[in-house]
């Protein structure tokens, strides 16, 4: 794939609403996530990943980080004194949920996304998380 056609999918994604995009072409394939925040249209989103399909199978077998998605308190567990969602090593399920975070009173439930074998788990339970704090890894 070459620059011209990356520069127009960042300015494409830069100037939507979407939030991620992924296309292959031939053996390459280019992920682009939006950082949301940034106003400008060429830092809104940026390149994360250029891969080929020889690197695929390593990326698949990398781990997957568990990001939190907005600001709020952390909760490892459903209710106070209730076994958490996950634990260090447990087999977790695409879609199962991780982590519920809380913001302003709404409970915004955080989702393993891929299967896999939780490898990090973070400490904070009951405490505030900032956006894009890693919460775990899933490999």
């Amino acid at each position: 794939m070459d620059l011209s056609k990356i520069k127009a999918l960042i300015d494409f994604v830069g100037q939507s609403n979407v939030s991620e995009l992924a296309v292959t072409e031939k053996d390459v394939t280019v992920r682009i996530f939006r950082n949301h925040k940034s106003s400008h249209a060429y830092a809104s989103a940026a390149v994360v990943a250029i891969t080929s399909e020889s690197a695929t199978a390593e990326t698949q077998a990398a781990a997957a980080p568990v990001k939190a998605p907005v600001f709020g308190v952390l909760h490892r567990a459903p209710a106070p004194g209730e076994p958490p969602f996950v634990k260090l090593g447990d087999a977790v399920e695409e879609g199962q949920t991780l982590f519920v975070i809380e913001a302003m009173k709404v409970f915004n439930t955080i989702s393993a996304p891929c299967s896999g074998r939780i490898v990090h788990l973070t400490d904070i339970d009951g405490g505030e998380v900032e956006t894009g704090n890693l919460l775990a890894e899933i490999a």
